[in-house]
């Protein structure tokens, strides 16, 4: 893009970083706690293990409250340790174990039934169901109360979602602009305040199962987020009738039947209070507790998304902890552009640091915390590349739902030493320009004008702050205009400085660094016009060569080619004649369309799916054995144990 992080050599910068992250030597870690920290990675897999050891409990009723515990902190832990893997959906995994492991999901088809009569086929306290189906009620309810939002109401927050071919028969009725605002904004925020109250009655629940059915395969195929879809579609069967698996397994054949649990009525339970006529004794003391219990985790789960006036430390732009807000898919980020600069306090050298060094994740761009965590980590590690009482400055530019490129945090501010506390607004984080949010239809009427070669960036800055650009080589015609403001543009190569106000822009040199400084009041709104001229003359010499091709084919064309475009008639190239690279990328791309045509059926695309689990799971299994026979006879060498690694990962 336009605006580059800057990937400084290794003579400017620590580009030989990396080997020394793979290596597992140096690592930056986003846990919640300071003193949470991995186990060695043979455990790790160990606590896998007993994680995947407790679910299988859990699913086959086996060992049922120990299984449980084994599912569970390992879980947590995990969760707690990093922070960049929170999302609403993990955290809802988490409390449906914690819930499990309270209740009684033992009492039918398990194999604690088998041994124990007592709960074989019996009854289940109605507390357990309330439970349940209240947690799935507030996932909806409160997703749609988050979806008011304005952004997500003025249908900018999944603005190019219904560009999905899975919106096509609606643009078949509707353009692009009405699809997205009714069907994907209206559709979502009508569906997510209603489900909860539709699945609880009877009368609506039918219509209901059809429509959050089909949600939840949408979504499994819009965006990546693992088994959360297929989780919530499991939860439908919550708002059933309880006795809704005993009718189906009546429907079985009669000699299936002796293989499945009981299709006979249930037996009491002493878990349960049996009121009306007949009843004996009165409730115990653990009955008014599972009561009691129930009442304050609703009243606790309705507080929490609500809760961020508490945990001010972890609001930015968004509120919360990115965990428990249920404010699903209502905001979307795109980065433009983050440079992470270092300067030794003792001599001033300023460096440059490859954005995410010493991490694998992205997720610190966007979280005051993480930030903080990520500066302090960088300067731990710092001084064994000879950088002393190092200072870290980010630049983090970032768009949300639509609106204007900006800074999230003061680039002038050393995060080492910056002050941050969980109770406290975080003092250094830039507030998000709403003044510059009815700007967004117009940016996008002006993205509309332009033609298919010609691409922008929508930049806006703060009074006293500059932004750094270098416009690379292969953008030989990129323009910049002020649309707000006034600017000073310094060009750094020619020593010019050019002052610009609204309705007025310039040409920038390529291959040369400028740097825009905001010297109005008032924030400044600018715009980048650039169009890659390296890829629009390539792509007009591959429309030539698929051109030339279909004139040679049709007979249209009668000279001969000469030998080196020989190759896109299907033919070898001559021997000792080189294969131009425009003619080899041709034919890349061409057998790349073949190969999605052949692989575009409904059967190939699951043929690769179950490729895809299959080799997963192979090699989570493999990773699993040997990290047991690590810990269990000590580690081989280090070139066995590497073929060990790559056999594993093999496909």
């Amino acid at each position: 893009g336009l605006l580059m992080a800057l990937d400084v050599p290794q003579e400017r910068g620590l580009g030989h970083l990396d080997q020394r992250y793979l290596d597992g030597l140096e690592v930056c870690r986003f846990p919640l706690l300071p003193f949470l920290q991995p186990l060695p990675l043979d455990w790790m897999y160990l606590l896998y293990t007993v994680m995947f050891l407790g679910a299988l409990g859990i699913m086959l009723g086996c060992c049922y409250r120990l299984s449980c515990v084994a599912f569970l902190c390992p879980y947590w832990y995990l969760l707690l340790l990093d922070k960049t893997s929170w999302n609403n959906h993990s955290y809802l995994y988490g409390l449906l174990g914690f819930q499990l492991a309270l209740l009684g999901a033992d009492r039918y088809g398990s194999v604690d039934g088998l041994f124990r009569p007592q709960k074989r086929n019996a009854h289940v306290p109605l507390w357990n169901y309330t439970l349940l189906r209240a947690q799935v009620f507030i996932v909806y309810f409160i997703a749609g109360l988050k979806k008011l939002d304005a952004d997500w109401v003025g249908g900018f927050s999944m603005g190019t979602l219904a560009r999905h071919w899975l919106f096509a028969p609606f643009r078949l009725v509707m353009s692009e602009e009405l699809t997205s605002r009714l069907v994907v904004h209206g559709g979502g925020l009508v569906l997510d305040l209603s489900a909860g109250f539709l699945l609880f009655f009877d009368a609506t629940r039918p219509l209901a199962l059809i429509f959050v059915t089909y949600f939840h395969c949408m979504n499994s195929q819009l965006f990546s987020i693992g088994m959360f879809s297929y989780t919530m579609l499991a939860t439908n069967g919550l708002f059933c009738r309880p006795e809704w698996p005993r009718g189906l397994l009546a429907r079985c054949p009669s000699w299936l039947r002796g293989w499945l649990p009981s299709t006979q009525p249930p037996q009491p339970s002493p878990d349960c209070h049996y009121g009306g006529r007949g009843a004996r004794g009165g409730l115990r003391p653990r009955q008014h507790l599972a009561a009691a219990f129930t009442i304050l985790y609703v009243l606790e789960q309705l507080f929490l998304p609500y809760s961020h006036f508490i945990t001010q430390g972890y609001n930015n732009w968004t509120n919360g902890l990115y965990g428990y807000s249920w404010d699903m898919m209502v905001h979307s980020r795109f980065h433009q552009h983050v440079k992470i600069t270092y300067r030794d306090g003792l001599t001033g050298e300023v460096g440059y640091l490859k954005p995410g060094a010493f991490t694998q994740s992205r997720r610190w761009r966007d979280h005051a915390d993480m930030l903080k965590q990520y500066s302090a980590c960088l300067s731990r590690l710092l001084p064994r590349y000879n950088v002393s009482q190092p200072q870290i400055y980010f630049d983090v530019w970032v768009s949300i739902n639509d609106r204007f490129q900006q800074r999230l945090v003061d680039p002038r501010v050393d995060l080492v030493r910056a002050p941050w506390s969980p109770w406290t607004p975080t003092p250094w984080l830039l507030p998000l320009l709403v003044d510059l949010s009815p700007w967004r239809q117009r940016l996008q009427e002006l993205e509309a004008q332009l033609d298919g070669h010609t691409d922008t960036v929508f930049i806006a800055d703060f009074p006293g702050l500059h932004l750094e650009n270098f416009v690379s080589e292969d953008l030989g015609n990129t323009s910049l205009r002020v649309l707000r403001g006034k600017v000073l543009v310094e060009l750094v190569e020619q020593q010019q400085n050019h002052s610009l106000q609204e309705g007025e822009g310039m040409q920038l040199p390529a291959g040369q660094y400028h740097k825009v400084h905001t010297v109005s009041p008032e924030p400044s709104c600018y715009m980048y016009l650039y169009v890659n001229t390296t890829a629009l003359e390539l792509e007009r010499n591959l429309t030539q060569l698929r051109e030339l091709r279909d004139r040679v084919r049709n007979g249209t064309e009668q000279s001969p080619l000469p030998p080196e475009l020989r190759p896109i008639l299907g033919e070898a190239p001559p021997a000792g004649v080189p294969l131009d690279p425009v003619v080899s990328l041709f034919l890349r791309r061409e057998q790349r369309e073949q190969r999605r045509e052949r692989e575009s059926s409904l059967a190939q695309r699951l043929r690769r799916f179950l490729r895809r689990k299959f080799f997963l799971f192979r090699r989570s299994a493999l990773m699993t054995l040997i990290a047991l026979r690590n810990l269990a006879l000590g580690r081989p060498s280090p070139e066995r144990l590497a073929q060990e690694v790559a056999f594993a990962s093999w496909r």
